[in-house]
């Protein structure tokens, strides 16, 4: 082949090249509108007990504050269409990854979605969600992570009373395999499952130099106003809140469903407390609760 009818036939090919339409890349995200679930931790929201009523007070011996929410999981929901529908049987529209790595079925907690104040747990194709009429939805939560207050009396360098901050990490699922994960600045590793009321604590103040501890709350407040139509399964937080009027899906929206999932932060850190009102874990205060106290869904 002659060299001019060589480059004659690399010209040709580049210019077929040049002129030959980029494919676009396929977009992962499906269109449609979306169903968008985002948090919200309110301490003024109606502090209600296990079966929906309200609760403001605390039993006698008891002390409570409202912890400051840094992140929370979801592990399930579900949106139910009558008060006797049972957990499984409305429209699921999520359930999070578990593992058998611990021996026993656990929700997979370096696979959970954690998310803070107004930012979204869920965000999934509104055809998820099966059309037809909703009063009630169930969100079974794994994890919250929050600061609380306490008290601190040093009795090695004089320093009396100290009120100090520190950061608690609370497992609330049915159980949760945990590798190695960060309280606050500091991590801690189990690599194994852990049971409901599983806790992690990490005192804030670099004055005070502790290593995390963590321990096993004795309960876990799940409130479920349902409780005489549809009870739910031992050791979930599967809570339930009722919408101020029906949820209605048609399947033919077409613009985001984005719900707001306002969770009870009243008084919802809860220990048995030594008569001073401050918790104070050195001078024998007893954690008895970590619950969320209720839930009420917004619809923006």
């Amino acid at each position: 082949m002659h060299r001019s009818t060589s480059a004659l036939l690399l010209s040709l090919t580049l210019l077929a090249v040049s002129c030959r339409k980029e494919e676009p890349t396929p977009d992962p995200t499906p269109s449609g509108p979306r169903l968008i679930l985002k948090f919200r931790f309110d301490s003024t929201q109606v502090r209600l007990n296990e079966l929906g009523q309200p609760e403001p007070t605390l039993p006698t011996g008891h002390a409570a504050q409202h912890p400051h929410f840094n992140a929370m999981s979801a592990h399930y929901v579900e949106f139910a269409p009558t008060a006797w529908t049972l957990p499984g049987q409305g429209s699921v529209v999520y359930h999070a990854p578990e593992t058998n790595a611990g021996g026993a079925p656990a929700i997979d907690f370096a696979q959970s979605v954690l998310a803070g104040q107004g930012e979204a747990f869920l965000n999934v194709p509104l055809s998820t969600l099966t059309p037809g009429s909703y009063p009630w939805i169930r969100v079974s939560l794994g994890y919250q992570n929050y600061t609380i207050d306490f008290r601190y009396t040093d009795t090695v360098f004089g320093l009396g009373a100290l009120d100090l901050t520190g950061t608690v990490a609370s497992f609330i699922g049915f159980n949760t395999y945990i590798g190695t994960f960060a309280v606050d600045q500091q991590t801690l590793t189990v690599n194994d499952d852990r049971p409901q009321g599983f806790w992690a604590f990490e005192v804030n103040d670099p004055l005070v130099p502790t290593p995390v501890i963590s321990g096993q709350a004795p309960g876990t407040t799940v409130v479920n106003p349902l409780f005489a139509t549809s009870p739910i399964p031992a050791n979930s937080c599967l809570v339930t809140g009722g919408f101020a009027q029906p949820l209605v899906i048609t399947g033919n929206e077409t613009e985001d469903v984005v719900i707001t999932v306002s969770l009870s932060t009243n008084n919802s850190f809860e220990w048995i407390d030594n008569g001073d009102g401050r918790y104070e874990p050195l001078a024998g205060d007893l954690v008895v609760d970590m619950g969320v106290r209720g839930l009420i869904p917004i619809v923006e």
